[in-house]
């Protein structure tokens, strides 16, 4: 777990991994969060339908019902990467209901929209 501050917030952040041991585990560190943040490599085209299949799969249960949904496509820093539209379209993120769902393309390396996860984050935490 790493804990990030913002202001008066403090963000508790465990990174649970994609690995396909992992994936059972997901929803249960999903369960009573104030978001969830799904991150896809967007130079890996050939990941994005396993992805898809993941991310549905966890908004499908009852108990994550309400949550809000942040997907971040890393390393948008790469030429050869798939746009912030084109992600929400392959992963159908317009078909997830009952709850917010925000988008953004992202570089770890560059640190390109680290404010806007933030401030997505923080907008969150208190509720």
């Amino acid at each position: 777990m790493k804990r990030v501050q913002q202001g008066h917030v403090t963000l508790k952040c465990w990174d649970i991994g994609g690995q396909p041991r992992f994936r059972t585990m997901w929803e249960r560190y999903c369960r009573g969060v104030n978001a969830i943040v799904f991150i896809v490599d967007i130079a890996d085209v050939d990941v994005i339908p396993q992805a898809k299949e993941e991310l549905h799969s966890l908004m499908s249960h009852q108990s994550l019902t309400g949550i809000p949904l942040l997907v971040l496509g890393n390393k948008s820093d790469l030429p050869q990467k798939l746009s912030v539209d084109d992600l929400i379209e392959e992963l159908d993120l317009k078909s997830i209901q009952s709850r917010e769902v925000c988008c953004y393309g992202i570089s770890a390396k560059e640190e390109t929209n680290l404010d806007a996860v933030v401030q997505f984050l923080v907008k969150w935490a208190n509720r």
